[in-house]
């Protein structure tokens, strides 16, 4: 399963997609479950490290050799890379027996040969006099990311970067107050022999110490009594400080995480306006909420940065009153970005984005930024927030909207990092409108 999710990826295929997709066509048992994420996932993020192996000890280059060779050699090496509970012989006879298996036997000797190389060396991997390039085969990242890491952070910290965008992540969950408490849900985990744990200064955030097949299936997820989301996501939504009653504008808000905490922290009562252009992503926003028991999101389908102008008609259908009469008190933008704090999550993303994609982003964020601004009352306050550390997409982002924007205020800025015990990268910043 992970061979052919290695394979799709490889074809184009995002790697979440091609997993679902697999698991989907064979169902296994929650242990293989996790073993087949793993292998797929773990492969994908360490693609350049294990690239450099196969350089080293095999006769054609990695990016020459057959796509499907290559993967399954990926398949077996990160095994004897990274596992501990896989014996070497195991993650050798297996590669070999798929290599017979599917269609590849004439080069089963080719794997088997190389990957008992590996087993015989004992020097470790030679790397690079450059320091970028050295840091990049260490962590597997783009040249252009390890050299914009270097230069943001000093070495210790660019290395818990790449640490972190190399584990599995946490799941972390976010207990709905309005429908129980944090010490509830534990509680129910712990009938259930689930372990969990609160997650320290996220009064409703607490994580899974062990992983689940199936979390529609734990305890409390039907009755909407939590939710999944990250505890570096659970600090952006209580920075808008919303009151009861008020009308708050999630500008960019599928899946829904932000908008049901939101609806959460003002006790379901006001308005949510939870705005997506994807009429699919929008429904997980219907379902996220229905689930929870929230009644005041309401979900609008159109682009956030013409809300006020091309939108205006449906954007005050939704809040049912005049927009000139009831702008928004609050506005939470967390704007698409290029998702460099979440590397972990999203194995396949470090190979996928491209500086040039950073500039379409940069682009699209400050249309954004113009476009929900002035839907904010007076002295409203407007959070913008992305999972991302690129200054261009964070701090100059804001600089320059301050500086087009006369009379707005910046009240806090802060930008969370990914780390090794967990938690994603993220940026946020508190502007007040004049």
């Amino acid at each position: 399963m992970a061979w052919r999710v290695l394979l799709a990826v490889a074809s184009g295929a995002y790697a979440d997609l091609a997993l679902e997709r697999e698991l989907r066509r064979l169902p296994l048992a929650p242990q293989d479950r996790g073993l087949a994420t793993e292998l797929a996932y773990g492969a994908i993020r360490q693609r350049r490290l294990l690239d450099a192996w196969l350089d080293l000890l095999g006769k054609v280059p990695a990016a020459q050799q057959p796509p499907p060779l290559r993967w399954l050699l990926h398949l077996g090496l990160y095994q004897l890379l990274f596992f501990q509970r896989v014996p070497a012989s195991a993650a050798v006879s297996t590669a070999v027996e798929l290599a017979k298996r599917d269609g590849l036997a004439r080069l089963a000797p080719v794997v088997n040969g190389l990957l008992r190389a590996f087993l015989r060396r004992t020097a470790p991997l030679p790397l690079p006099a450059d320091p970028a390039a050295a840091f990049a085969l260490r962590h597997s990242l783009p040249d252009w990311l390890a050299a914009d890491l270097l230069a943001w952070l000093p070495l210790e910290q660019a290395d818990a970067f790449g640490q972190a965008a190399n584990q599995a992540p946490p799941l972390d969950l976010r207990v709905n107050v309005l429908r129980s408490s944090r010490e509830a849900v534990l509680a129910a985990f712990t009938a259930a022999g689930v372990p969990a744990e609160p997650l320290v200064d996220l009064p409703a955030g607490l994580t899974l110490t062990a992983r689940s097949s199936d979390l529609r299936a734990l305890p409390g997820y039907s009755e909407g009594h939590w939710c999944v989301q990250d505890r570096a996501a659970q600090t952006i939504a209580p920075l808008l400080d919303a009151q009861p009653g008020e009308r708050i504008l999630d500008a960019c808000a599928a899946p829904g995480g932000k908008s049901t905490h939101i609806a959460e922290l003002i006790g379901d009562v006001g308005t949510v306006v939870a705005v997506d252009r994807s009429s699919g992503r929008l429904q997980r926003v219907r379902d996220n909420a229905e689930r929870l028991g929230l009644h005041t999101i309401k979900p609008l389908q159109g682009d956030a940065a013409a809300l006020g102008v091309a939108q205006a008609a449906d954007l005050e259908a939704a809040l049912g009153a005049n927009l000139a009469a009831a702008p928004f008190d609050r506005v939470l933008l967390d704007a698409p970005c290029s998702g460099l704090g979440t590397l972990a999550r999203h194995a396949d993303a470090r190979w996928r984005l491209t500086p040039a994609a950073i500039d379409t982003l940069v682009e699209l964020q400050q249309s954004l930024l113009a476009g929900v601004a002035p839907l904010l009352r007076p002295g409203g306050r407007l959070v913008y927030a992305t999972c991302t550390v690129h200054p261009r997409e964070n701090q100059q982002q804001i600089a320059a909207f301050l500086a087009a924007h006369p009379g707005w205020q910046l009240h806090l800025e802060q930008q969370l990092w990914p780390q090794p015990q967990g938690g994603d990268g993220f940026y946020a910043a508190v502007l007040q409108a004049p």
